[in-house]
């Protein structure tokens, strides 16, 4: 009797014990911007929601991010030690993928060939924390291909609006299989003093739509966080893009 007694009451705890471990096995996978100013093993990864989340283990020795890189990071979140007022969580990073992160580009008559107008597939469009998101697919083989987003002072429109264009250049690479990617453009150079937002219109050439130019319009509200598609499941590309 007495050993199913300590049986009955050392099961209560060892279910306990379990729940634990499972919580703090769960892991998640965020999209966001590392700061890491003093280039260091242990940063602070801002994700899009404005969580802020110190680095403190990792499961990628030495990976030390340069500060302002977007990334698609993986982890876990680590006890509860006693938390500095920067930031609410600490984690240990499990994976990692570094989101191509670029400005936006002001275009000229000597730049034009370089930046090519070749056609890309679109699977989404976001706006996070000053970021243009675009989440693309290209057929490629093994070429590096090169994504950019242009301001073309040659072209004029009377709409009142900042006119980007999107623009590919495959590099001559040979169409054998689909290629996924991300590229973040930080869009702080578009705000203008006194006003809290702007309005643009992005210019696409999308193959899916034969190659015809495409138009989305967007009011970007500096320094928020809300997400153009909130529902937006984040992963790491499977088959990755090489692009610049």
């Amino acid at each position: 009797m007495k050993r199913v007694l300590f049986f009955a009451l050392i099961l209560p705890l060892f279910l306990a014990c379990n729940n634990e471990d499972e919580d703090f096995e769960q892991s998640y996978v965020e999209m966001g911007t590392i700061e890491n100013s003093s280039q260091l093993t242990n940063f602070v990864f801002n994700q899009d929601d404005n969580t802020r989340l110190k680095i403190t283990n990792s499961d990628i020795k030495y990976y030390r991010p340069k500060h302002g890189q977007r990334v698609i990071m993986e982890y876990v979140v680590l006890p509860y030690s006693g938390f500095a007022s920067s930031y609410q969580y600490e984690v240990k990073m499990l994976d990692v993928y570094e989101v191509l992160t670029k400005g936006i580009f002001n275009i000229t008559s000597a730049t034009q060939d370089s930046i090519g107008n070749d056609a890309i597939g679109i699977r989404d469009i976001w706006i996070s924390n000053n970021y243009l998101n675009i989440d693309f697919v290209y057929p490629g083989y093994s070429k590096m291909h090169f994504i950019s987003l242009v301001k073309d002072a040659s072209k004029t429109y009377t709409d009142n609006k900042v006119h980007l264009e999107l623009r590919h250049n495959a590099n001559d690479d040979y169409p054998s299989v689909n290629m996924n990617g991300l590229v973040s453009f930080n869009l702080t150079t578009l705000r203008v003093n006194g006003s809290n937002s702007v309005d643009f219109v992005l210019h696409t050439k999308e193959f899916n739509y034969g190659g015809a130019e495409r138009t989305y319009n967007f009011t970007y509200k500096y320094g928020t966080s809300a997400l153009m598609s909130p529902a937006k499941v984040i992963a790491i590309p499977e088959r990755k893009a090489i692009i610049k």
